[in-house]
């Protein structure tokens, strides 16, 4: 528990932080290179390329580091992505902050939900299973998908449904281990196949 606790101090001040150093207008200037894969304002047109747009700054800034901190490190340490990890290497703290901002302060552009899968997806993102030692998604995340700033839970409603798969995937195998006090990855471990399937289908319209 204190372990936790101290894990979500240091969230509480690299967040504030964040918010509190980026200049949205200059991160804008910096975010050419970005629109490629995310889109001009943050709303990715490509389903395996994460929406940034809306998201919490001290979210963003944090996987930036992270990514950054993979490439200083051949993938050890960090969040490790091929692609991610070269636009990270060269930028600055300032540089980080900026980008976060700029994005954090654009529109996310609403999804959708299939209609089959709303009464499952609810039912697990609401309640979980306790059979199988599943935490409910709405505790760190919310109800609509919105998560918690201050906590660095991030905004995961209206995100493609092909990046969500893949990234609960990754924590389930254990490829990306940067979740805080190793939460994403004891929850994913337990899901199934069809789980994933479904749940990243039904965040895509929860807002």
């Amino acid at each position: 528990m204190k372990k936790l606790g101290l894990l979500v101090c240091l969230t509480l001040g690299f967040s504030s932080a964040a918010m509190a150093q980026g200049d949205a207008e200059a991160g804008k200037a910096k975010s050419l290179t970005c629109a490629a894969c995310h889109g001009v304002d943050g709303n990715s047109a490509l389903d395996m390329n994460p929406t940034l747009a809306g998201q919490h700054a001290g979210y963003l800034a944090k996987q930036l580091n992270e990514f950054k901190l993979a490439s200083e490190t051949g993938g050890q340490e960090g969040r490790n992505n091929a692609i991610m990890n070269g636009q990270a290497a060269m930028l600055s703290e300032q540089d980080i902050v900026d980008l976060a901002a700029y994005f954090a302060s654009q529109e996310q552009k609403e999804g959708t939900t299939p209609e089959d899968v709303v009464e499952t997806g609810e039912k697990l993102y609401r309640g979980g299973d306790l059979d199988r030692g599943i935490t409910a998604c709405i505790a760190c995340h919310g109800p609509r998908g919105n998560g918690m700033s201050a906590a660095g839970f991030p905004d995961i409603s209206g995100q493609h449904a092909a990046y969500l798969k893949s990234q609960l995937e990754m924590f389930r195998s254990g490829e990306r281990a940067n979740d805080l006090n190793g939460m994403m990855r004891d929850i994913a471990k337990k899901l199934t196949d069809e789980d994933i399937e479904i749940l990243s289908k039904y965040l895509g319209g929860l807002h």
